[in-house]
């Protein structure tokens, strides 16, 4: 049975040309060009304060990075204008949140729709830094309503998922945002447990906010809670949406913008400001 090898660099060489001149360089050499490619786009989701779902290194064939690399080198001819165009005006998107937890006055003027994932590093950095100021200065005043929808990455948060249902079922006790503060605030209680040992530490949460286990357990195994949460990926899913924290601001009659990574509270303070007129 025949293998496939990685050439070594004594057997295989790569051109890169340019408009003047080419340049020969060794496979390896570019091997390693291309992983830095990846390298650089993994950590600008990172200090972007994204965690994104779909990325997976295994599916960049070898084609599609030549053409990453090939993008990279027609862009370095581009004058500077031309390098950042600037859209005259940021895409708007219609947001379905019906039934969804609310925080604030559900009569306020600007609502602000997180998709989020109980797991995800940066999700908590959003909960801990940014959304109490959006409570004090906003959902406080009546000047924004804040709601939450379910986007689990299964790739990266194995346990986000369960996370998800528990909330949910917390809603159907009027517990959600009890038991939202609860999964964020010990993330790091239950975020790597086994899948027994999970439920279990879910349960406590439940039972230490008031709800009864039992009830509560049953409510883990419902597949209309199960497709709640489905529900909400599917629609993240439609909106482009493919990494946590994900947020849209705007208004039914005139549209939603999309706000993507735990932004500061200034980056909300601005896009609410000018909105609010």
């Amino acid at each position: 049975m025949s293998e496939d090898k990685i050439p070594n660099d004594s057997q295989e060489e790569t051109e890169i040309s340019g408009d003047e001149s080419k340049i020969t360089i060794k496979k390896s050499t570019y091997n390693k060009m291309l992983v830095a490619i990846v390298g650089i786009v993994a950590i600008a989701a990172f200090f972007g304060g994204y965690s994104i779902g779909t990325f997976d290194d295994s599916s960049l064939t070898g084609e599609q990075l030549k053409e990453m690399l090939s993008e990279i080198k027609t862009a370095s001819t581009l004058q500077p204008a031309q390098q950042f165009p600037q859209p005259s005006a940021p895409q708007l998107f219609t947001v379905s949140f019906d039934g969804e937890p609310v925080k604030g006055n559900p009569d306020a003027p600007i609502t602000v729709v997180e998709f989020s994932d109980f797991q995800c590093p940066f999700c908590s950095r959003f909960f801990e830094q940014t959304l109490p100021l959006l409570e004090k200065n906003y959902i406080d005043t009546g000047k924004i309503k804040f709601v939450y929808k379910d986007l689990p990455l299964d790739s990266l948060h194995p346990n986000a998922r369960s996370a998800h249902i528990a909330a949910e079922c917390a809603d159907e006790e009027g517990k959600f945002w009890e038991y939202h503060d609860v999964l964020f605030q010990k993330q790091a209680v239950w975020q790597r447990l086994a899948s027994s040992d999970l439920d279990i530490i879910l349960s406590q949460f439940a039972v230490d906010l008031g709800m009864q286990a039992a009830s509560f357990e049953s409510c883990m195994e419902s597949q209309d809670i199960a497709d709640e949460v489905n529900q909400d990926t599917l629609e993240a899913a439609r909106y482009g949406t493919t990494g946590t924290p994900t947020f849209f601001i705007g208004t039914e009659k005139d549209g939603f913008i999309k706000m993507v990574g735990a932004q500061p509270f200034a980056a909300f303070q601005r896009v609410i400001d000018e909105q609010l007129g």
